[in-house]
């Protein structure tokens, strides 16, 4: 077994990406993911990478965009208002076709909100980040090790499909400390042909661009990418399935909810009510088929957020509300309880339940 280290959640990412190869950095400090920037500050250097601290978010991931054009694996990171205020970078890479991976830890809002643990980017990370239409690669870990597996994933997944990954973490993941190991298969990074490199007067030169005047080829650029996007969801999506085979009530959760979620369902089963978790994640694409066929046998769904609900609508989706669907959720920086969740289990499978 490889040893492990006690870390951050932030730190473990930052680690993550150094050992997948990314060496340019450039952010913006915020809390809860101030620790990332830091990590990097420290890092980068002696390794022979570059770190930024650029003077807003808004440059830092314009800086992203250059040095992605250039062919090489780049982060940045930030939370939800910094991620706001990167969302026409977001746009940009992906007009452009471009590999990046972002980073957004959470806390609450709407506005400046608070600096507590959030799960309400869900519909700004899954419905794009930016203007237009586009999709990035969201991946949600409920560990610190998956705060680093993730990580490494995220890049090799922006390489493959030419796309930005996004790590969607909330708060607590960012804040938390347990041991991981780091000793990752890492996939090295594929050719990048059109990459912005020079071209010592040997090949055509090589635009990166995401402005086209004509509708028709732009329509065409959509399409396409749409296609792209087709194959992801059928590709890649990746979820845990905790005690599902014979679940008579499914909930669905991520990051810090599912943990909580996956303690409610063990009070459940010593009660004799037969719960199960689904725990997407990748919450885009997100895992319909695991809910799909989780709605043909079980009774109930109940979506365990940390927002005012926000996902309860993919699982609906994706259930195609064969089932109720009903929300157990905190907002503003609370976190759902083992308590609150097991009320709710209580009262999906008709039995009396406060749910505060």
């Amino acid at each position: 077994m490889a040893d492990k280290v006690l870390m951050k959640g932030n730190e473990a990412i930052a680690e993550a990406a150094l050992v997948a190869g990314c060496r340019h950095y450039f952010g913006y400090p915020i809390t809860p993911q101030t620790e990332i920037a830091a990590y990097m500050a420290k890092r980068m250097p002696k390794i022979g990478g570059t770190f930024l601290q650029a003077e807003s978010e808004i440059a830092a991931i314009n800086m992203v965009y250059g040095v992605a054009s250039a062919g090489y694996r780049v982060m940045t990171s930030s939370s939800s208002p910094g991620i706001s205020l990167k969302g026409e970078g977001l746009s940009y890479l992906a007009g452009a076709d471009l590999p990046a991976l972002v980073v957004n830890v959470q806390r609450g809002g709407p506005g400046l909100g608070g600096i507590q643990p959030s799960q309400s980017d869900y519909f700004q990370a899954t419905r794009g980040g930016g203007h237009g239409d586009y999709h990035m690669i969201v991946l949600a870990p409920a560990s610190v090790q998956e705060m680093a597996e993730l990580t490494v994933k995220g890049f090799e997944l922006a390489d493959t499909y030419r796309m930005t990954a996004m790590i969607l973490a909330d708060g607590t993941m960012g804040q938390m400390m347990e041991p991981v190991a780091l000793d990752f298969d890492v996939a090295p990074a594929p050719e990048k042909p059109w990459a912005t490199t020079g071209t010592d007067m040997k090949r055509p030169h090589n635009i990166i661009n995401s402005l086209s005047l004509v509708p028709e080829e732009l329509e065409q650029l959509n399409f396409a990418r749409y296609e792209k996007y087709r194959k992801i969801e059928e590709n890649e999506p990746r979820y845990e399935a905790y005690l599902m085979e014979d679940a008579d009530i499914c909930i669905a959760a991520f990051g810090i909810a599912a943990r909580v979620a996956k303690n409610a369902v063990n009070e459940a089963r010593r009660e004799g009510i037969r719960a199960g978790l689904i725990r997407p994640i990748t919450l885009w694409p997100f895992p319909k088929k695991a809910f799909r066929e989780a709605a043909d046998r079980v009774s109930a769904m109940i979506s365990v957020e940390l927002s005012m609900g926000q996902m309860i609508e993919d699982v609906k989706l994706a259930s195609e509300c064969r089932v109720p669907v009903t929300l157990c959720n905190r907002a503003g920086g609370m976190i759902p309880s083992p308590k609150q969740v097991l009320a709710a289990i209580r009262q999906a499978a008709g039995k009396e339940g406060d749910l505060l």
